[in-house]
């Protein structure tokens, strides 16, 4: 976890300097990249809250998604990041909300996605989705590399916005 500390040192900057906040809803990087947000000094200033959804039950108790929610889409999605995101914000009142679903591995989905593939959403001020895949089916090195990609990708979606 050493390695997302930088990144997530750079994040800190930007929101502390904005007075925002931020709230993740994470399913495969298994709370890394709120544990990564969460080791940096003073989080408490921007870090409003995050989770890991992993299961429908859990995504049902607290952020209310039901089946019907999800309609029209599948989960380890990029519609499903933005849902986790959306409702992780409205939940929490966060300026933005990081949204991140997967298969970290060993095998994929059943959705036949492979091993590796990951969704992220940043909701907020600027709206951003995309899908990446490591190519790998280490499970511990993509859920790494899941948080990684997702606080650049939140990362870059800040130094984007003036």
């Amino acid at each position: 976890m050493q390695d997302l500390i930088p990144l997530a040192e750079q994040i800190a900057a930007i929101l502390k300097d904005r007075k925002e906040t931020i709230g993740v809803a994470e399913s495969s990087a298994g709370g890394l990249i709120s544990a990564a947000l969460l080791a940096v000094p003073g989080a408490s200033v921007y870090f409003v809250g995050g989770a890991v959804l992993y299961t429908m039950t859990v995504r049902k108790a607290l952020l209310g998604i039901v089946a019907e929610d999800m309609a029209g889409f599948r989960a380890a999605s990029e519609p499903d990041a933005q849902l986790l995101a959306r409702r992780m914000r409205e939940r929490l009142g966060s300026v933005w909300s990081l949204g991140e679903t997967g298969a970290a591995g060993p095998t994929g989905n059943r959705y036949g996605d492979p091993a590796g593939h990951v969704c992220f959403a940043v909701e907020g001020p600027v709206q951003r989705v995309l899908t990446i895949r490591t190519g790998s089916d280490d499970r511990a090195a993509n859920m790494v590399s899941f948080a990684r990609k997702g606080l650049e990708f939140f990362l870059e979606t800040l130094q984007a916005r003036p």
